[in-house]
């Protein structure tokens, strides 16, 4: 578990931005939406939530762009080579997995958005909540 004491980094695929997590994921899951699909280039992505204050961005800043969709939260993500890092929910973060350095401590809880997830690769059959749209957020 990330802690301030042992945080976990993080970075983007060319290493220009590097990032530290210190505190423990509050949640984590799939996401199937189709914007999810076309940034990561899958058919969904793995994402961690942590509360904004546990999230710092240590090296890189200045390589840090961000795309705001008319209809979703912020996505930040390295201008240099693309690498996706985090979403911007306000009070918390939703930290990319893929960009992790080692075990975030939580394994995935749900998957949302699966009324968008394609047809030619279904999901697996592991027992996690289901929503068609966005998770309730608790």
């Amino acid at each position: 578990m990330p802690s301030r004491e042992e945080p976990l980094s993080g970075r983007c695929a060319c290493g220009a931005v590097v990032f530290e997590v210190t505190a423990p994921f509050l949640t984590a899951g799939y996401c199937h939406c189709k914007r999810c699909q076309r940034r990561a280039g899958v058919p969904w992505s793995l994402n961690g939530q942590v509360p904004a204050e546990a999230f710092e961005v240590v090296r890189g800043e200045e390589h840090v762009r961000v795309w705001e969709p008319p209809d979703g939260l912020p996505k930040a993500f390295c201008v240099r080579c693309g690498g996706h890092l985090y979403s911007d929910a306000g009070g918390a973060r939703g930290v990319r997995f893929g960009a992790l350095d080692g075990d975030p401590g939580i394994q995935p809880e749900w998957h949302q958005w699966v009324e968008s997830a394609p047809a030619w690769h279904p999901l697996p059959d592991d027992g996690l909540p289901r929503y068609p749209q966005r998770r309730p957020l608790s």
